[in-house]
Parts: structure tokens; C-alpha cells; sequence
């Protein structure tokens, strides 16, 4: 299964159209981490599985989403109610509460993917407004049995040169 994550594009709708567009027949699932700051009816949110950000305040949103596919158990999120600046521990605790295999955020406008115990954690960056790193970016998580592979994309739908990643699945949690 591949999913494509994506978040932090501040009114940018522009951007959201052409990566559903370029995208669209080459994955499966396309997640948006929140702080589009669009409307929470939005003809997009029926393209992307979408939760709110600490910019969105319509209450369509909602906090936190479980989405399953046939590999995997995906938990998406923003991050700001669970202080992801600062660590993945209330995440972590979330994400094993609901039996994530995948946990995608966004808010801290970093990009990152790391493997905790049996979880991949990974945030997209900020499409629009990106921290640490000058890369305006998404990702895509190539999800097979045995391995999640991650790659960052930029702004013009290519792949960020060195940001990729391979992570060896361990047993469900």
C-alpha cells in the first residue's frame, strides 16, 4: 500500500490540487495532517482523508482519524494536542491506545520519520511554511509486509535527493 501524507499548507489549496492530480494512480491512500486552514467542507476532503490543525476552527474537523487499509492501522493526527514539539510520548500513548502500525502528524513544520518500537512516526514537513530544513515538502510511505519505506517530495512533485528512508516491519503491536 502506498500512502501519501501530506500537511501545513496554510491556505495553500493551489498546492493540494496538483499533488491529488499528479498522484491520484500512484497511491492509495492520501492523508492531509491538518492546518489547511480551508473549510472543513471543502470538495478536497473528499479526496484526501483529513483531520484539523491549530489553524482550522471548523468543527468538521475532527482531532484525530483511524484509518485502516488491508496493511495497515494508520492513525492521523496534528500533533498540537499532544505536544509533539516537544516528544512522542502522549502520541505514542494514543497511537498504542488505538493499535497504530502508522502514525502521521504535522505542526511542527519538520520533517522526520523515525520507528519507535513496533510504530513508524512520521510527519510530512510543511508544504507550505517548512522549519529546520528549507524543503517544502510531503511524503510517501511505500508499506509492504516487512518494510515501510519513506520518501520526501518537494513542491514540484520530484523526490528530495537523500531523504529517503527504509524501516524492517517488526510483528503488529
Amino acid at each position: 500500500m502506498k500512502y501519501l501524507v501530506v500537511s501545513d499548507n496554510h491556505g495553500d489549496r493551489e498546492i493540494l490540487e496538483t499533488i491529488a492530480t499528479t498522484f491520484a494512480d500512484q497511491v492509495d491512500v492520501l492523508l492531509h495532517c491538518g492546518d489547511s486552514e480551508l473549510p472543513g467542507n471543502d470538495p478536497l476532503w473528499e479526496t484526501f482523508q483529513v483531520v484539523g490543525g491549530n489553524c482550522d476552527f471548523d468543527p468538521l474537523f475532527e482531532d484525530y482519524r483511524i484509518i485502516t487499509t488491508t496493511q495497515d492501522t494508520i492513525l492521523i493526527t496534528h500533533g498540537h494536542r499532544y505536544q509533539v514539539n516537544h516528544s512522542m510520548t502522549s502520541l505514542g500513548l494514543l497511537a498504542q491506545q488505538v493499535n497504530a502500525t502508522i502514525v502521521v502528524f504535522g505542526h511542527t513544520h519538520r520533517l522526520g520519520c523515525e520507528q519507535l518500537g513496533e510504530r513508524l512516526f512520521l510527519n510530512p514537513g510543511s508544504i507550505s511554511q517548512p522549519r529546520g530544513l528549507p524543503y517544502k515538502s510531503f511524503a510517501i510511505i511505500d508499506s509492504t509486509p516487512t518494510r515501510d519505506r519513506v520518501t520526501y517530495y518537494d513542491r514540484t512533485m520530484q523526490p528530495i535527493e537523500g531523504l529517503h528512508f527504509e524501516f524492517v516491519k517488526h510483528k503488529n503491536p
